[in-house]
């Protein structure tokens, strides 16, 4: 028996959402591969063709679903994991990241719309774990000779000029993640998906304006961070939709306390991860705030003074994990966590999550 919705927009189904987020994404992908040429394409394509191979088989395997090829999450997946990642990251381990982000961030919550946590960021930090060694050296971050186009080629500048600077800092800097050579880029994604109603503007809001607060605060300014890396995340990890609030007042409360987190991550002194470790964490929150952020029935007022109290303490558990992730972190016991997950998953998808395959959410 066929489930609800029985009737579906023609133009504004899960493939031309996902084609807009592949729009966003292509001139980074396009910056990326002008930076570092074959090293990075072999990246892509690498994730490509393991997460669409992945993608087929588990859902054909474990969900009797045979077109979810055709979606277009897989490609999103792919192409967002290689953002997420150094160009000298060794192919084996990117199709690793591809396949574990399919199976483990998707397939087993269910399939598309399902997952908890975003599954791009799913694959990172599987990566990180079980290839700890190579995902947490400097040396896969030393990529400066290694660059085939460099700003002052791009620009035809000679001189270390201020304009030849702004032109390499907002436009093409060649510099950490991937995906985070252009500012103005992955600026220019994030209205797109805005114009298109792809993302609304309350997450990136919420979480760049408690960020940016808090840098104001005494030795913020000593702080090291990626605005790009922070930029990329906020437009097009945090926003995702099934791991994000679904009512506009919670995606504010969940932007908002995404910055406090990372705010908080990076002050506790986690270097690479505090982006993928905020969204991670607040996704796990995400039913919660959604729930308490739920809009009033028409014609009942709105209790505030009822809302307070239950808001405080989803606050508090926020912070209470972000400080248990704070302190796995410092001990290096981070992968404990991944494989209680592992083990969650697997057996909720055996006794539980198996048996709603075929329910809309």
């Amino acid at each position: 028996m066929k489930t609800a919705p029985f009737i579906k927009p023609k133009f504004n189904g899960t493939q031309m959402v996902m084609l807009d987020v592949v729009l966003a994404l292509l001139p980074l992908v396009v910056i990326a591969c002008l930076a570092y040429g074959s090293l990075v394409m072999m990246q892509f394509i690498t994730a490509i063709t393991a997460a669409f191979i992945a993608e087929f088989l588990f859902s054909a395997f474990l969900l009797k679903k045979y077109k979810t090829i055709l979606d277009g999450s897989a490609l999103v997946t792919a192409l967002l994991l290689v953002l997420t990642l150094s160009p000298l990251v060794p192919l084996h381990i990117v199709a690793f990241g591809a396949v574990a982000a399919i199976l483990f961030g998707k397939i087993l919550w269910g399939g598309l719309g399902k997952n908890t946590f975003n599954p791009a960021l799913v694959g990172r930090e599987f990566m990180s774990v079980f290839f700890s060694s190579v995902m947490t050296s400097s040396d896969i971050w030393k990529i400066k000779g290694l660059v085939k186009t460099t700003p002052d080629q791009l620009f035809q500048i000679t001189d270390h000029s201020v304009m030849g600077e702004y032109l390499s800092t907002i436009l093409y800097k060649t510099s950490g993640a991937v995906g985070e050579y252009s500012i103005l880029f992955i600026v220019l994604g994030g209205f797109y998906l805005l114009i298109r109603n792809r993302i609304s503007w309350h997450i990136p809001f919420g979480l760049l304006a408690v960020f940016t607060l808090l840098l104001w605060f005494p030795g913020g300014e000593q702080l090291r961070y990626s605005v790009a890396g922070i930029l990329l995340g906020t437009i097009f990890m945090a926003t995702d939709m099934p791991s994000s609030p679904a009512t506009p007042n919670g995606k504010l409360y969940y932007g908002m306390m995404t910055g406090l987190v990372i705010f908080i991550l990076i002050k506790g002194g986690v270097e690479f991860e505090y982006m993928s470790y905020s969204i991670l964490l607040l996704n796990a929150f995400s039913h919660q705030i959604s729930i308490q952020f739920r809009p009033s029935a028409w014609g009942d007022p709105t209790d505030w003074k009822q809302k307070i109290e239950p808001v405080f303490n989803l606050t508090i558990k926020i912070l209470g994990a972000t400080f248990a992730v704070l302190s796995l972190y410092y001990y290096e016991l981070i992968q404990y966590v991944v494989f209680l997950y592992l083990l969650y998953l697997i057996t909720k998808f055996n006794f539980s999550f198996s048996k709603k395959i075929n329910n809309a959410i």
